[in-house]
């Protein structure tokens, strides 16, 4: 389906409202806008391949730009407004953008961007001229005559090195309401439908709330967006608009948790009936929390930007499994040695999926050949193990392991443990140069209240991970920082911090 269809059949029904607004934009509206912007963009040339960039706050802008681009046989790039003017740049140099549309909360940073020589067509969808709204005004509302699907290229978090954009082949014949694999997961799996009402609590430029947003419109029911993450008005959220189905990543779990007893039982979340998490794996204590306190609603994927597989699992699956995040729905796990060969169940090695979607990364074939083995599989470069009956649990991301000694050590496995720790509010491990064992061990803190860091924290947070991980992988050093540097969609940019030890390492010598 597309979401043409229910603006055909319903054309007063909400596409989309925003949380905190209540601003609503209907099917109607939506079809009418992005049929606009379509002949925008043949106006200005844009033809079948060619590419837009979208860098705009949550904003029901957001959905007739997309769908627009979808319809027209185009890439749509969506690009988080937190970057440096630089990375902004290389973005839309790399991806080769022939239009741009951003925002007056955006507008400093494309004026940035244009001063580093990257000029692009560009309108705001609010403030002064030039403004997408004028640009439109006079555009028929129909479709335009040679539609086709478009998809996205989203680019990765750049969380180990440069983003790349992740590619799909567009070929120019595909009708726009050709099905999806997501949208079998969706019916299949969880009976979505049009009388689904989806609550999208994270920035929209992040692959996993735009693709289940617009799968969401798809199926004909209403996105519930959240301009920006708020614990409580998330809860005020799901009540307020009996939200049935939502989607979350283990950073507002945590939030959600750290809010008072009396806030959260205050709220009626009993429309509440799948709650999705994805994008970073979750500490068991924290998950075993979330489903003792909303129930059996809480189901768990695994999947990458690359949309090259997909695992899942249920919230009884998942009570016998703990950790799983669950068995292949889409493609088939393998896990392979550094040699490429399948490991016994229980043994570590690096995740592949088998007969999932091709991808390539785009502008960069050598990246692309090392994601893909000698089979044919590819990887998203994650460490794990299955056990006997096909579940998959992940260890961490091959770029973050630390060797200390000649030993493999994985952060997440140390993060999973101090982020449970009563003090903590949120914690990145790292390794750290070390003249003696090569790296060392470092965990970078951010306590929940601030006046607790220091000395007698770092050793009261060494000794609780001593108890529970023993001596080798407990770490060697305990920093705190007011804020970890985390993007809201909860991945955390490990890099930056890798690079800050290093750099004052070679300082130090």
């Amino acid at each position: 389906m597309h979401p043409a269809h229910h603006a055909a059949a319903h054309p007063e029904k909400p596409a989309v409202i925003m949380a905190g607004t209540g601003e609503t934009l209907s099917y109607g509206e939506m079809e009418a806008r992005s049929n606009q912007l379509a002949h925008l963009w043949r106006a200005e040339g844009l033809r079948i391949g060619d590419t837009i960039a979208i860098v705009i706050e949550n904003d029901p802008w957001f959905f007739p730009l997309v769908w627009s681009a979808q319809r027209s046989g185009l890439y749509y790039v969506c690009i988080s407004y937190r970057l440096s003017p630089e990375d902004l740049s290389y973005i839309l140099e790399d991806c080769g953008a022939g239009a741009v549309v951003g925002s007056s909360a955006t507008a400093e940073l494309l004026e940035a961007v244009s001063k580093l020589g990257v000029t692009r067509p560009t309108w705001l969808i609010d403030g002064d001229a030039p403004s997408l709204a004028d640009a439109i005004a006079t555009l028929p509302v129909t479709p335009i005559a040679d539609e086709c699907g478009g998809t996205d290229m989203l680019y990765s978090s750049g969380t180990t090195g440069r983003p790349k954009g992740i590619r799909k082949d567009i070929s120019g014949h595909d009708p726009i309401d050709a099905p999806t694999p997501l949208g079998k997961v969706a019916r299949a799996k969880f009976g979505m439908g049009p009388d689904t009402v989806y609550l999208s609590p994270a920035p929209l430029y992040h692959a996993g709330p735009l693709r289940w947003c617009m799968l969401i419109q798809r199926l004909g029911g209403t996105v519930v967006v959240m301009e920006k993450f708020d614990a409580e008005g998330a809860l005020a959220a799901i009540e307020r608009h009996n939200v049935t189905a939502s989607q979350w990543v283990p950073t507002h779990f945590n939030r959600l948790l750290q809010l008072p007893a009396s806030v959260r039982d205050g709220y009626d979340l009993s429309s509440l009936r799948i709650a999705l998490h994805a994008a970073a794996p979750c500490p068991v204590p924290v998950k075993e929390a979330m489903i003792d306190w909303w129930g059996p609603v809480i189901h768990e994927y695994y999947a990458g930007t690359e949309n090259n597989g997909l695992t899942m699992i249920g919230p009884e699956e998942w009570l016998t499994h703990r950790g799983s995040v669950g068995r292949a729905f889409v493609g088939e796990v393998r896990i392979c040695d550094e040699d490429d060969n399948l490991v016994p169940p229980r043994t570590e090695g690096s995740v592949y999926f088998a007969g999932g979607p091709t991808f390539t990364y785009h502008n960069d074939a050598e990246k692309t050949r090392s994601a893909i083995n000698r089979h044919g599989w590819s990887t998203l470069g994650d460490i794990g193990w299955m056990d006997e009956d096909g579940y998959l649990y992940l260890t961490d991301r091959k770029s973050f392991t630390i060797i200390s000694g000649g030993v493999n050590i994985y952060p997440q496995e140390i993060e999973n443990i101090l982020a449970v720790h009563p003090k903590v509010a949120d914690v990145a491990v790292i390794g750290a140069p070390c003249p003696d064992m090569g790296e060392k061990v470092v965990a970078v803190v951010e306590p929940r209240d601030w006046a607790d860091a220091g000395p007698a924290l770092a050793e009261e947070l060494m000794a609780y991970a001593r108890e529970r991980l023993g001596g080798v992988k407990t770490p060697r050093q305990i920093d705190f920082r007011a804020e970890l540097p985390r993007e809201p969609t909860g991945k955390l940019f490990k890099r930056l911090l890798r690079d800050e030890y290093r750099a004052l390492s070679g300082a130090a010598a």
